[in-house]
């Protein structure tokens, strides 16, 4: 990455994202400790819960061991997307940024699983009634949106190289 504005704007996304995330994280030990916040009604609760295991509660094993697996995983993870942002050409913004939020969200996350044996500091709940959607934090949010960004991305360049590749093959038989 030899672009200054594409190195800032891929270490602005991860440090921002960090930040606000250890922020908010550290609110919720302070502040919901004590009792849950209704932010929308029932919709919208700011809960505090600490999650040893991965997204939706997934775990490997007795979850005081998915700690380390998945402290394992999300560093492996770290590599694979340092590999892609240094094979992401400075022009394109759109995956320097994708991967900023992922960086982001792993570093989020692993920092709680290296700090604390109790886990992930989730705190953000929604949900209607009892059909509730499992309790995430800012770090989870940057991975979700962007894990989607990143799929979306990677299949419109699948798609444009699919067809720049139809179109040779239509010119080299005709």
């Amino acid at each position: 990455m030899a672009n200054a504005a594409s190195r800032r704007l891929f270490w602005g996304t991860v440090t921002s994202i960090v930040a606000l995330d250890l922020v908010t994280k550290y609110f919720a030990e302070s502040v919901l400790s004590q009792r849950p916040i209704p932010v929308i009604g029932d919709y919208v609760v700011l809960r505090l819960v600490y999650n040893q295991c991965a997204a939706f509660g997934i775990c490997l094993g007795p979850a005081e061991y998915s700690r380390w697996i998945f402290l394992a995983l999300a560093l492996l993870a770290l590599i694979v997307l340092g590999s892609m942002v240094r094979h992401t050409p400075d022009s394109d913004r759109v995956r320097l940024l994708v991967l900023g939020l992922l960086v982001a969200g792993a570093v989020g996350n692993v920092l709680d699983r290296v700090r604390s044996a109790q886990g992930v500091v989730d705190f953000i709940e929604v949900g209607v009634g009892s059909y509730r959607w499992p309790t995430f934090n800012i770090a989870d949010s940057a991975i979700t949106v962007g894990a989607v960004a990143l799929a979306i991305s990677l299949w419109l360049e699948g798609r444009a190289k699919s067809g720049e590749t139809a179109k040779e093959a239509g010119t080299a038989t005709s």
